[in-house]
C-alpha cells in the first residue's frame, strides 16, 4: 500500500510532462531542477568546495571533525538529468550524517555524452584520487554511493576496480535496460516504464551497449569481486525487482550484502526529506553502513 506521502507524490506526478513526451525539453527540465534545488534548505558543512578531478568537475563536502576515508556520490536522474548542484542539499546532509568527506561527481550526461562517458569519468576521478588524495587530505579507505542511475555507476565503478572500494551503497539502482522484471508491471507508481526505456535510449550509444556489463551490470561475470554492499529498494518502484535480484546474485556469489525494501515508498523519495518521512532514516542507514566499513580494522587480539 502506498504511504499517504507517496500517494500525494504520485498524484502530482500524473500531471507532469513525461520525458518520453514529444514536447519534453531536456534543457528546460534541467534548468527547472536546478532552480527548484536552489530554493531548498541547505545544511552548513565545515567545507564545501568545487574540485577539478583530472578534468571531471566534482564537489567536495568535508564535515566537522571529518574522519579518514572518502565516499564518492553518483547522482541519479536517469543518467540524463540532475547534477552536483541539484544534489547539493542531499550531499550536505549525507556528509554530516556520515562523518567522512563526500565527493559528488558531475559526470558527463547523455544525450550529449553517451555511454561510456559517465563510467569513464568515474575512472578518471579514481585515477586523480590515486595521485592526489594525500595532497587533498582525502586519505583512508574509499566507498561509493549512488541513487537510481547513480547506483548503476557506483556498482560499475566497483566492478571495474575490484579491491578499490571498502563498501558500496546503492539506492534503488537502475540496472536492467530490458525492463524485464515483474515490478515494471505491478509496482510502476510514479515512474512509468516508458520513461525508463527513454532514459536507456538516451544513455546507450548503440544497441550493443545495452548488453554491455558496464551499462547493464546484472550481466557482469565479476559480481563476486564486489565489496560489502547495501541495496535499498522502494516497494512501489518499477526498479524494485532488479535491485532485489542483485541482492540475490551477490548473496549467491558470496558477497557480504544487505537488502532493504522501504515499504510504501516510490522511486525518488530519498532526496526529499521535506516530502517523505522515510528519507531521513534512509540517509542515516546508508551513512551508518558506509561508516562502519570505513572504520579501520581493530588490531588483532
Amino acid at each position: 500500500m502506498l504511504h499517504p506521502q507517496a500517494r500525494a507524490a504520485v498524484a502530482a506526478y500524473a500531471s507532469e510532462t513525461k520525458v518520453h513526451d514529444d514536447d519534453f525539453d531536456i534543457d528546460a527540465a534541467r534548468a527547472e531542477a536546478r532552480a527548484l534545488a536552489s530554493r531548498r534548505p541547505r545544511e552548513a558543512v565545515a567545507e564545501v568546495r568545487d574540485v577539478d578531478a583530472g578534468g571531471v568537475p566534482c564537489r567536495l563536502y568535508r564535515p566537522v571533525d571529518a574522519r579518514p576515508g572518502l565516499v564518492l556520490h553518483l547522482h541519479g536522474g536517469g543518467f540524463v538529468m540532475n547534477d552536483v548542484e541539484v544534489h547539493d542539499a542531499v550531499s550536505r546532509r549525507f556528509a554530516n550524517r556520515l562523518g567522512h568527506p563526500v565527493l559528488s561527481i558531475d559526470y558527463r550526461r547523455p544525450p550529449e555524452h553517451r555511454f561510456p562517458a559517465a563510467p569513464d569519468d568515474v575512472d578518471t576521478v579514481l585515477a586523480w584520487l590515486a595521485a592526489h588524495a594525500e595532497d587533498e587530505g582525502l586519505t583512508g579507505p574509499l566507498a561509493a554511493h549512488g541513487d537510481s542511475a547513480g547506483g548503476n555507476l557506483a556498482l560499475v565503478a566497483a566492478l571495474r576496480h575490484p579491491g578499490r572500494f571498502a563498501a558500496i551503497a546503492l539506492t534503488y539502482p537502475f540496472l536492467d535496460p530490458e525492463g524485464g522484471f515483474e515490478s515494471y508491471r505491478t509496482a510502476a507508481d510514479g515512474f512509468h516504464p516508458d520513461e525508463a526505456r527513454w532514459y536507456w535510449d538516451q544513455y546507450a550509444a548503440s544497441s550493443a551497449d545495452l548488453v554491455d556489463p558496464d551499462l547493464a551490470p546484472l550481466r557482469s561475470t565479476r559480481l563476486h569481486t564486489l565489496p560489502p554492499t547495501l541495496v535499498t529498494t522502494a516497494e512501489h518502484d518499477p526498479l524494485r525487482d532488479e535491485g532485489e535480484h542483485l541482492v540475490t546474485l551477490l548473496a549467491e556469489a558470496g558477497v557480504t550484502v544487505t537488502g532493504t525494501r522501504y515499504q510504501g515508498q516510490v522511486h525518488g523519495y530519498w532526496r526529499h526529506p521535506d516530502v517523505f518521512d522515510a528519507a531521513a532514516p534512509h540517509t542515516a542507514a546508508v551513512a551508518g553502513f558506509l561508516a562502519e566499513h570505513l572504520r579501520p580494522a581493530p588490531p588483532p587480539a
